[in-house]
C-alpha cells in the first residue's frame, strides 16, 4: 500500500493538468502558479519516495514523464493558443518532442532498443521550459509593460535557445544509436 504513494501522487499531478490549463487560458495566473508550483511538489516527492521506498515501478517510470509533458505542452499550448507567446515558439516545443516520439517510434520498431534515456541537453531544456512558463505566468501576474516584455523576451529566448539545441543534440544521440556496431549485430 505505502508503495503505491509515488503513483498516486503522479496521477494527482495529472488530475490537477485540467485546472491548472484552465486557469492559464483564463489568465488567472496567481491560482495557475499555485497549481504549477503544487504540481512541482507532488513531481519531486514522487521522485524522492519511489527512491526512498524502493517504490519504484514500471507504471509510475512510464506516467511521469508523462504527466510533466502533459502539463508543460499543455501549458505552451495554452500560451500560444491566446497569443500570449509566438505560435511559433509552441510549435518548436511540440516539435522537439514530437522528433523525440518519431525516434522512438522508428528504434522501438525497427531495432532491439528499448530504453530511451533523456540527455543533460533534454533535461536542461525541459527545465529551461518550466522556467519559461514561470517568467511567463510571473509577467502575466506581477509585471507590467516594458519590464514584462523584457522578462518575458529573455526567457523566451533561453528557451528557444535550449530547444533547439536538445533537438539538435537528440537527432545526433539518436542517429549515434541506431548506428551503433553492437545494434548492427544484434539484428
Amino acid at each position: 500500500m505505502i508503495r503505491q504513494i509515488p503513483n498516486a501522487l503522479t496521477v494527482l499531478r495529472l488530475v490537477l493538468v485540467p485546472f491548472a490549463l484552465r486557469a492559464i487560458w483564463f489568465r488567472e495566473y496567481d491560482a495557475a502558479l499555485l497549481l504549477c508550483a503544487f504540481a512541482g511538489i507532488t513531481d519531486a516527492l514522487d521522485g524522492f519516495l519511489a527512491r526512498r521506498l524502493h517504490a519504484r515501478t514500471r507504471f509510475g517510470a512510464y506516467l511521469d514523464p508523462v504527466a510533466d509533458k502533459i502539463l508543460l505542452s499543455g501549458t505552451y499550448l495554452v500560451f500560444g493558443m491566446n497569443r500570449v507567446i509566438p505560435l511559433w515558439i509552441t510549435g518548436l516545443v511540440f516539435g522537439r518532442d514530437l522528433l523525440i516520439l518519431l525516434f522512438a517510434a522508428f528504434a522501438f520498431l525497427f531495432t532491439p532498443l528499448r530504453e530511451f534515456h533523456p540527455t543533460v541537453w533534454g533535461k536542461v531544456s525541459t527545465i529551461v521550459q518550466v522556467c519559461g512558463a514561470l517568467a511567463v505566468l510571473l509577467a502575466g501576474l506581477v509585471l507590467t509593460g516594458t519590464t514584462a516584455s523584457v522578462f518575458v523576451a529573455i526567457a523566451l529566448g533561453a528557451v528557444v535557445v535550449a530547444t533547439t539545441w536538445s533537438a539538435i543534440h537528440y537527432v545526433f544521440v539518436g542517429v549515434k544509436m541506431i548506428r551503433s556496431p553492437g545494434l548492427r549485430t544484434a539484428n
